[in-house]
């Protein structure tokens, strides 16, 4: 306990942690800043002009697969009349669109809680992985570097105990921050579609999945975390953790997936950790390859393919712990002097 203490202590009086906590509460201030800004309450006018043209929106689509559906059943010609014919009628269907038409749609300038939570709640997630990613590399990498894992372990000589310490003082601070944060940011907003907007439709279901996209981004910034921990640990430095970082987004990234486009590669999106993230943190992902439709003799074909969030898991879980395990193994052995 008193170890765990005396991280604590060490985390929180850590420069850089401050500094990003200061720079979280910065962007949140300024987010919320500028969507109030923008933002006002509609009038009775506003709101019966939005409702009349969401209707009339709902209807034309209506109408759009009646036709479809005629057409295909041969109640009306099919003869090229500038109209495009889908293979399957379904997705002209109302009733199959994951949301109609509604009227804050055409209210532009005001904020609907309902309709913006989700992409809010992104931009802090991605901001909390960055977050969790440095601080994690940073703790670690620092004491290493200037000998306070040395002085530590002269009182608690237990190396694998220290740093597992270390790490669940990390994870368990930057799981409480997020925590606090994200539930400080989407009731601000909320306040904001209360007062100075639309709080929109909030059912069961958009609280649901909301809370579903928050659960899952709170695994992704521990993650981030305890990787760049357990890299910063391998280089002995934060700077290995920021280089590493670097270079996956520059050479595979972006690089080899530019030479896997060229070389047209099959199912190349699965080689991408960001295709992994995103599968992960919104449920699943579909991604196109024209290779599926090679020697196709004609007919409608469907080019995508769907990366589920259970794989997508696996391979984050994968190679996080396996960079940790590496971490505590290589830590146990390596002379710190």
């Amino acid at each position: 306990m008193n170890l765990v203490r005396a991280e604590l202590e060490r985390l929180s009086g850590r420069r850089f942690v401050q500094l990003m906590v200061v720079l979280l509460a910065l962007a949140f201030a300024v987010t919320a800043a500028t969507t109030l800004a923008g933002s006002h309450k509609p009038t009775a006018r506003e709101l019966d002009s939005a409702r009349a043209q969401a209707a009339e929106q709902r209807q034309s689509m209506e109408v759009a697969f009646q036709q479809c559906l005629q057409r295909r059943g041969g109640a009306l010609p099919t003869e090229d009349d500038g109209l495009y014919l889908p293979a399957d009628c379904s997705e002209f269907d109302p009733a199959l669109r994951e949301q109609l038409p509604v009227a804050a749609d055409f209210l532009p300038g005001v904020f609907s809680f309902a309709q913006q939570a989700r992409p809010l709640l992104y931009f802090l997630i991605a901001f909390l992985v960055l977050f969790g990613f440095l601080v994690g590399a940073s703790y670690i990498g620092a004491d290493l570097n200037s000998g306070g894992v040395v002085n530590l372990l002269l009182w608690r000589p237990r190396r694998l105990t220290v740093l597992g310490a270390k790490l669940g003082t990390l994870l368990g601070t930057v799981l409480v921050l997020s925590v606090l944060a994200s539930v400080a940011y989407l009731a601000t907003f909320w306040v904001i579609g209360q007062t100075a907007g639309l709080p929109g439709r909030l059912s069961n279901d958009f609280w649901s999945e909301l809370g579903a996209v928050h659960g899952r981004g709170l695994v992704l910034v521990l993650l981030a975390a305890a990787l760049g921990f357990s890299i910063a640990t391998l280089g002995r430095h934060t700077s290995a953790a920021l280089g590493a970082l670097a270079a996956y987004v520059v050479l595979w990234e972006l690089g080899a997936r530019l030479v896997l486009e060229i070389v047209d590669a099959s199912h190349s999106d699965l080689l991408m950790l960001s295709s992994h993230i995103g599968a992960w943190l919104n449920g699943d992902a579909r991604f196109y390859d024209a290779q599926l439709c090679r020697g196709s003799s004609g007919g409608y074909c469907d080019a995508f393919y769907t990366l589920t969030w259970l794989p997508a898991l696996l391979v984050l879980l994968g190679l996080t712990g396996g960079l940790t395990a590496a971490a505590f193994a290589v830590f146990r052995r390596r002379d710190l002097i």
